[in-house]
């Protein structure tokens, strides 16, 4: 029927030369003329050296080992604390970090100059490489070569069909496929594959918008957490904040303008089995209103199912137990009655934290005091012999608070902050008991602790409060990094798996009158799909134009065998 081949390298030629060259949409780099550069050639050479498709990938790796140190090094502004740590135990690593700008890598020289280098030279490779895609949309294929035969892949029959209606055939045949093709001459020229480079662009812009994204996204950003026991609230203001940090270029008018209720908080928890301690149920209702007078709306927030408000997402993050204590003076006076939020230490919820009475207690001379209270507790204790202080399970099965009691001044009057679940014992004493030990005592809901010497008392209430902790973020670029991401995955794959290719078909009238037909694909890189392609497409055009029957050749003496002349029986 026909002869196919695929060729693993085509010999040289101009023309073979011209057709790959054409296929490709990077601009020509040219070798610099060392010797005659001038200010203005170094300028350009290095331009084109930046604007390269290697020196963006490089840039690209540099910015990702770049970026490592900033999750491994303590960052100011967010882990002040471990900062002050590391400069305590090792003030010569603290200076060197100090002087390379790895506590602050993100707002770094080093690493904004491969930020900003990495994005210019992405820019400068999409520009010139966008004209030249769109040049190529707009033009045509080229026409065949002279010599179809030096391409990776050929196909040649004879047909008895006509040139003209093969082309057309061909025509038809290759716009279905959709080939971009049109007639040049005695043959058909025809291309496939544009979406390569399309994805290939697709691809490098993604990676723009996501640079820019998170650009925007690390520098207006803002984060901060918020513990409340039921009942509390929360306005969306920086000095209602636990904890809070924002980007450098964040300013208050950026809070999105919202309040809100905790209500409720409900957990459950698997109680047998391998997943036990698991919870099955962690949501916290809220009532929440936008703006400064907006209408109570109510609303559950459950684990990765924030409550979003025109761009600020409040998400659950934590939940322990606050266990309501009722503190009274030498007098039985009551100078503390609230529930007091304890810090989860595990994942069955044992927790500890500080109690601390500031104002309202006067002890048995009259004079004024401070108590302070180190608090230990449990949801569910083994029971008395049955092990430590130490949570079973995370539900409130078996609550059971740990109590050392302290007076004189917790120093909240120095002007330095302190943690609020721990007591500064500087300026404290211990309640002592008969032999002079330290005074601490476990107690379940509804008893009582009475302090050495008439000093008072303290009643662990039967009311235990769960509270829950909030996360309030907003980053402003988070939505069109994700766009981005999916883009460029798009993007990547269709530059990975679409291959440019082009196909030919010439039909031209032979030596003897007999049509015949050429077919050559060529591809931008070397792959088996051309060749199959070239393949199934000889199959279905030789369908329509089959091949030409063998003719015999007549014989050498053609008088032996042909009639005579009547003329000649007509000689006398």
């Amino acid at each position: 029927m026909s002869d196919t081949k695929a060729k693993p390298d085509a010999p040289g030629g101009d023309d073979l030369h011209a057709a790959g060259a054409q296929l490709s949409t990077a601009p020509r780099e040219e070798a610099p003329n060392l010797p005659a550069l001038g200010v203005i050639g170094w300028a350009r050479w290095f331009w084109r050296q930046l604007t390269s498709m290697r020196v963006a990938l490089l840039l690209l790796l540099l910015l990702s080992l770049a970026a490592i140190p900033g999750s491994l090094i303590p960052q100011r502004g967010t882990d002040d604390f471990r900062i002050d740590d590391l400069r305590r135990e090792s003030p010569n690593l603290a200076s060197f970090y100090d002087a390379v700008g790895l506590f602050n890598v993100y707002g770094s020289v080093w690493f904004s100059a491969i930020y900003i280098l990495l994005f210019v030279s992405l820019i400068g490779c999409i520009v010139p490489r966008t004209w030249q895609f769109v040049g190529q949309l707009r033009s045509r294929p080229p026409g065949a070569p002279k010599r179809l035969t030096r391409l990776p892949a050929y196909a040649t029959w004879r047909t008895e069909t006509d040139p003209e209606e093969v082309r057309a055939l061909a025509l038809a045949l290759l716009k279905k496929r959709r080939f971009r093709a049109h007639l040049v001459g005695d043959a058909v020229a025809a291309e496939k594959g544009y979406l390569r480079e399309a994805g290939n662009l697709v691809f490098h812009v993604s990676l723009i918008v996501m640079l820019v994204a998170f650009g925007a996204g690390q520098l207006l950003r803002y984060e901060g957490n918020k513990l409340i026991v039921p009942g509390g609230g929360f306005s969306n203001t920086i000095l209602h904040y636990d904890d809070f940090k924002s980007g450098n270029l964040f300013v208050p008018d950026d809070l999105t303008p919202f309040s809100f209720r905790f209500e409720k908080f409900e957990g459950t928890y698997e109680r047998t089995g391998p997943t036990r301690g698991t919870p099955t149920t962690f949501k916290a209702d809220v009532v929440y209103s936008e703006g400064a007078d907006g209408p109570e709306k109510k609303a559950t927030i459950k684990v990765n199912k924030p409550l979003e408000i025109d761009g600020a997402k409040v998400y659950l993050v934590s939940h322990g137990y606050a266990p309501v204590v009722t503190v009274r003076d030498p007098k039985g006076k009551v100078v503390f009655r609230e529930p007091v939020p304890l810090l989860p230490l595990d994942a069955n919820v044992t927790s500890s934290g500080a109690i601390k009475v500031m104002d309202g207690y006067v002890n048995k001379k009259g004079d004024k005091e401070q108590l302070g209270f180190n608090a230990f507790f449990v949801p569910t204790f083994a029971g008395a012999g049955m092990g430590q202080m130490v949570s079973q399970f995370p539900a409130l099965d078996y609550p059971v608070m740990a109590l050392s009691a302290y007076h004189g001044s917790l120093g909240v009057d120095s002007g330095i902050p302190q943690s609020v679940y721990q007591l500064n014992k500087k300026k404290m004493k211990e309640f002592k008991d008969e032999n002079g030990e330290l005074f601490k005592q476990m107690l379940r809901p509804g008893e009582t602790m009475k302090l050495p010497g008439g000093a008072g008392s303290i009643t662990f209430e039967e009311e235990i409060q769960e509270w829950a902790g909030f996360q309030i973020t907003r980053e402003p670029g988070s939505g069109w990094a994700l766009g981005g991401s999916i883009a460029a995955i798009v993007g990547l794959a269709g530059s990975l798996f679409i291959q440019r290719r082009r196909v030919w078909v010439r039909a031209a009238t032979g030596p003897d009158g007999v049509t015949v037909v050429e077919l050559a694909g060529l591809g931008r890189s070397e792959s088996a799909k051309v060749p199959e392609e070239l393949a199934e497409l000889t199959g279905a055009l030789h369908d329509r134009a089959p091949t030409a029957p063998e003719r015999t050749d007549p014989p050498a003496d053609a008088s032996a065998t042909s009639p005579a002349d009547p003329a000649e029986g007509a000689n006398p």
